[in-house]
């Protein structure tokens, strides 16, 4: 894919706002959930309406490159969750808290 100047790729694949940490993934998927150019500029605060309206056009002029893009950074991000096994347990962490608690009132 050919960069615009709003938009650029880094060395790691990730595609970003031009001087944002913004990535391209969440304003085309924030897009394809319904968001319009003006609630992604509300979303978005520091990324100017008219740079908004001008990634969606590059989005829909480059409809399948950036389609596929999108998919595999989704896939990167799942692939990421799957390998981190060890996620927080809620409910265990309040039993040991209640435990705590009980343990140094008595």
């Amino acid at each position: 894919m050919a960069m615009p100047d709003f938009l650029t790729q880094h060395p790691d694949g990730e595609i970003t706002v031009t001087g944002h940490r913004i990535g391209l993934y969440h304003i085309v998927q924030h897009y394809q959930e319904g968001f319009s150019p003006e609630m992604l500029a509300c979303e978005y605060p520091t990324v100017p309406l008219a740079i908004i309206h001008k990634i969606i056009a590059y989005y829909l002029e480059n409809r399948a490159d950036v389609d596929n893009y999108v998919t595999a950074c989704r896939s990167e991000l799942d692939r990421q969750q799957a390998a981190n096994a060890r996620r927080i347990n809620v409910p265990g962490l309040r039993e040991r808290l209640k435990s705590r608690r009980a343990a140094e009132t008595s």
